[in-house]
């Protein structure tokens, strides 16, 4: 069976009965954020080896309908039975793309941070626009995100903006956004119509179990509370309940700004804080391994990932993998999939 050459259904059902036993001790639910993330992980063994076994299933029962039409010389049936196996081959097709998200977090959630570069107005309109479409495509992904942290912008736009993204695989999928975004279009904001060039950067971080030992001392901490922002911020605008940290020693910001409670807020923002912390690590042990092999990193603002264009014609191109479509409404209302998934190929090739 081809997916079961793709899926190690074996090692799954190791890991599952592992995970079972750890699932089933009278002190599981002791650490809740250690047991979700087991749980999440759980739930996402079970959902894999369900869609392998289904898939199996299906094949089978094709195979027979195909036997059957060929005997019989039914030319209908034939055609019933291709159609079906385009539509499996799209299920394994796909069934082989989450085989490529096996890295240490890919199973996570994500952060997902948005900040504009320079043109003011226009790149923060920018901003905004790209932060719709990754809420779009999390909504149609079956997923749920969350607004944590998010600066308006002057006139219009965002000047930054933070999401927390929850699912399977989320981390694995999200990954492929990482980078420059480039925006040719007539810009609203210009009465003369001219055409503008815009730049967002778009970083995308793990959710850091609580488990991983990570030292993060007090005494670099600086906090700062002040009044929510924003759409929704309204109701809590009373107090002082939006949370902004500062790690002194590498001068990362982070904060969160969306729930009532100055606790809760705390508590979001030093999850976001490890994720930046544990991300900064990894980005400089590759920088060490890059520098031994000798290689280098462009790191300038026009190495754009991708360039999505409006005017004179309409196009979204990726520049590392050359994927491309017309359709640039569908891909600004969430339909990114196969952006993602040429990435994770060509990444893998």
């Amino acid at each position: 069976m081809k997916c079961g050459c793709i899926f190690d259904f074996p090692a799954a059902q190791k890991r599952l009965a592992e995970l079972n036993v750890i699932a089933a001790g009278e002190d599981f639910w002791s650490e809740p954020e250690k047991a979700q993330s087991i749980m999440q992980e759980i739930t996402t063994l079970q959902n894999q080896m369900s869609k392998v076994e289904n898939l199996a299933a299906e094949i089978d029962d094709v195979s027979v309908l195909l036997e059957l039409a060929i005997s019989e010389q039914d030319e209908e049936a034939e055609k019933e039975v291709l159609s079906t196996l385009h539509q499996l081959a799209r299920k394994v097709d796909q069934l082989e793309l989450n085989t490529l998200l096996s890295g240490e977090y890919d199973a996570a959630n994500a952060y997902l941070t948005i900040h504009p570069g320079a043109g003011g107005t226009e790149s923060q309109d920018w901003a905004q626009m790209l932060m719709r479409m990754y809420l779009r495509w999390a909504e149609r992904s079956g997923y749920k995100a969350e607004i944590i942290d998010l600066l308006p912008g002057d006139e219009a736009g965002l000047k930054s903006a933070t999401i927390l993204i929850r699912g399977e695989l989320v981390f694995g999928y999200l990954k492929a956004e990482k980078g420059v975004h480039r925006l040719v279009r007539i810009s609203p904001f210009d009465s003369s119509g001219r055409r503008h060039t815009s730049f967002v950067s778009v970083d995308v971080m793990p959710e850091i179990a609580d488990d991983i030992d990570m030292e993060i001392r007090p005494e670099d901490l600086k906090v700062d509370t002040f009044h929510s922002s924003g759409a929704g911020g309204q109701h809590v605008n009373k107090t002082e309940s939006a949370i902004r940290i500062t790690h002194i020693p590498t001068g990362i910001v982070v904060g969160c700004q969306t729930e009532r409670s100055q606790i809760q807020n705390r508590a979001t923002a030093m999850s976001l804080l490890k994720a930046k912390l544990a991300a900064k690590q990894r980005e400089e042990q590759e920088e060490k391994l890059a520098a031994i092999r000798g290689e280098q990193k462009d790191i300038a603002w026009g190495s754009q990932i991708r360039s999505y264009v409006f005017c004179p014609y309409t196009m979204v191109k990726d520049h590392r993998t050359n994927h491309e479509t017309g359709n640039i409404d569908a891909v600004m209302d969430g339909e990114i999939d196969l952006f993602i998934e040429s990435y994770l190929r060509w990444r893998k090739s």
